[in-house]
Order: structure tokens, then C-alpha cells, then sequence
């Protein structure tokens, strides 16, 4: 009697993260990494880091309000955050980070309200009947570094916390070899600092307060920063090639043959050293470099986490993913940047972030 035997070679699977999830780790690793730029100039008082903290706290409050919304789109529904509380899994780390999360917007727009305070104290004794809501917003309008301090502590172990979360539910997933490394969360740590140095070029240029004791400041981080992705890059490549790594071996000989992962993976660290060249040789491109920084990070976390998911899990294969048009794709990625940009309308219409208002804060 024949038997057909049939064998599974492989199938194509839909991604599971979609570009909602990499743009929520995108942006609040830019928060978080913005926020920690904030306080040299906002709680230490640094004079040559003022302007530098100012817009830093500026991008981290844009980027910190616009990153929940891209997770709940990811979930597709409001309710299935809910349950994270109504049915709490904390051996989780997702579950975890519906803590995390909370605790560090929460402790950021506390943080940015302390340092606000004296801005909106002066806005609001200007006089008229529009600046008594700034009076009203200010509180007294009290220069408490205590509070300031402390607000910036519970801020930044909020910041860690997400740090850690985001880090660790991606890297616990066993059944990606690309993702199961400890390279990983420190990756997403160095992209996030890279890419807020980045915005902060952005944000001088597009609020016209550029100085060239700042770019000069900035351009030596980023240059720190880009070494350190560029040399993380090198050891997760080195592990793996040379067998030590046993994840990352498998990973590489999974998408080492896959000619759309390795053009997006080369690309991406083709844009890093373009940035850090930029930075070296021509820092007074702060806008250039600052949108290829941001670029940079992104392509970096795009090429991992949608580029990892295209490695079938059953059999052998990669199926490249497409990026749609709709709401999961093109034009949901567009709707959160537009948000992002009206945001930022609102906050530079209503509050002034130059470096006049940020000398005035830092003197009173």
C-alpha cells in the first residue's frame, strides 16, 4: 500500500507585532532618553545645558503622551489594556509594564510641571485676562528644587522600570532567536539616547534656538552614542558568527541568506555612520543629522523587530513583510506623527521654549 507522505516546508505566518508596537518602543525610549537629557540643565542647573534641557523636556512630554496611543492602537481596543488590571499576570512582563508605564507619564508631566512652574508664574503677572489661566496653571508659581528633585527621581526610576519592560518582553521570546539576547535591551537603550540627541537637533531647528555651544554639545554625545550602537551592533554579529552566542548564532543562520533583512539591516547601520561622519565632520548640519539620527534608530528597531518576525517558526522559510496602507500601516503611522506635530503646535503656542525662556527659568 502507498503512503503520501507530505512535509511542511514552510508557511507564511502574519506578523504579530505590528508598526504600532515599533513605534510605541520607539517613542517612549525617545521619552525616556529625552528625559534623562532634561535634568543637566532642569535639576542640576548647569547653565551650558539649559536650552539643551529645555527642548529635551519638551520632546520627552511629545513623545511620552503620543507612545500610549500607539500601544493601544496596537491592541486594537482600549479594553484589552483594562484587563491587564483586571487580570493581572505578573509573571508577565507586558503585564508588568501597564504599571511602568503609568508611574513614569505620571512622574514625567509632574517633573515637567515643577519645571514649568516659574515660566507660567511670569506669563501669568504679565497682566490681561488670558494670562490669569497661567497664573492658575502655575500654582504660586513656587521654585521648589526639593520637589523638582524629587519628582525627577521617581521620574527617572519610572524611566528604568520602562527601560527594563521594554526590554525584557521582547527578549524572553524564545521562539525568536533574533530577539532571545541579552544584546537586545541594551540596543534599545542606545538607540533611545542616539535618537532623543537626534530630536533635540530637530527640535532647535525647528524652534529657531540654535547655539553653537549646543550643537557643538550635542554632536559630541551623539558621536559617543552612534560608537556605542555601532560597537553593540559589532558584538551581537561577533557572538553569533563565532558560535558563543547560541541565539544569535541560529539567528544569523536563519536570515544571513535573506536578501530584504540584510539590505534594511545594512542600510540601517550605513545611516549610524553617515551620522556619526556628520557629526564629526560637518556639526553644523544639525538638521540633517538630527533627522538621519532619528532615521537611524528607527530602521535599527524596524529591521529587528519586523524583520525578525518574518523567520517562520514552523519549518524553514521568511516571508517579507509589506507594509500596508490602512490603519495598521501607512496611515496609522502617519496619524500618530500627526498627533505628535499637533501636540507640539499646542505646547510652543501656549509656552515659550527658547533659550530666553529657558535663561528666565533657570534664574528665577
Amino acid at each position: 500500500m502507498n503512503a503520501d507522505i507530505v512535509t511542511i516546508l514552510s508557511t507564511r505566518q502574519d506578523v504579530s507585532w505590528l508598526p504600532w508596537a515599533v513605534l510605541y518602543f520607539f517613542l517612549i525610549g525617545l521619552s525616556v532618553a529625552a528625559f534623562v537629557l532634561s535634568v543637566p540643565g532642569i535639576v542640576l542647573r548647569r547653565g551650558s545645558w539649559i536650552g539643551i534641557s529645555r527642548r529635551a523636556l519638551l520632546g520627552a512630554v511629545l513623545c511620552g503622551v503620543t507612545a500610549p496611543l500607539a500601544l493601544l492602537s496596537d491592541l486594537h481596543q482600549p479594553g484589552r489594556f483594562l484587563n491587564f488590571y483586571l487580570h493581572s499576570n505578573f509573571s508577565s512582563w507586558m503585564a508588568w509594564g501597564a504599571y511602568f508605564i503609568p508611574l513614569y507619564l505620571c512622574s514625567l508631566l509632574l517633573y515637567s510641571w515643577l519645571a514649568l512652574r516659574p515660566t507660567l508664574a511670569a506669563m501669568g503677572a504679565q497682566g490681561g485676562s488670558a494670562t490669569r489661566w497661567y497664573a492658575r496653571l502655575a500654582y504660586g508659581g513656587h521654585d521648589s528644587r526639593t520637589a523638582l528633585a524629587a519628582a525627577a527621581l521617581l521620574a527617572a526610576v519610572g524611566g528604568l522600570l520602562v527601560f527594563v519592560y521594554t526590554g525584557m518582553e521582547v527578549m524572553i521570546l524564545r521562539s525568536r532567536p533574533l530577539w532571545h539576547t541579552p544584546m537586545l535591551p541594551l540596543l534599545f537603550v542606545l538607540t533611545a539616547f542616539s535618537g532623543a540627541i537626534g530630536m533635540v537637533h530637530v527640535l532647535d531647528r525647528m524652534l529657531n534656538a540654535v547655539t553653537e555651544d549646543a550643537t557643538r554639545r550635542l554632536n559630541r554625545l551623539l558621536v559617543a552614542a552612534q560608537v556605542a550602537v555601532l560597537t553593540a551592533n559589532a558584538a551581537w554579529l561577533a557572538l553569533g558568527l563565532a558560535g558563543w552566542s547560541a541565539s544569535g548564532a541560529q539567528a544569523w543562520s536563519e536570515l544571513a541568506g535573506v536578501g530584504a533583512w540584510r539590505y534594511a539591516a545594512a542600510w540601517a547601520g550605513t545611516v549610524t555612520l553617515v551620522t556619526l561622519w556628520l557629526a564629526r565632520r560637518r556639526p553644523a548640519r544639525g538638521l540633517l543629522i538630527g533627522v538621519l539620527t532619528l532615521h537611524s534608530a528607527w530602521m535599527i528597531r524596524w529591521t529587528i523587530l519586523i524583520g525578525g518576525q518574518g523567520v517562520s517558526r514552523i519549518g524553514e522559510g521568511y516571508s517579507a513583510y509589506q507594509l500596508p496602507l490602512g490603519f495598521d500601516g501607512v496611515l496609522g503611522l502617519l496619524g500618530i506623527a500627526g498627533l505628535w506635530l499637533a501636540l507640539y503646535v499646542v505646547l510652543i503656542s501656549f509656552l515659550p521654549w527658547d533659550n530666553r525662556a529657558a535663561a528666565q527659568g533657570a534664574a528665577s
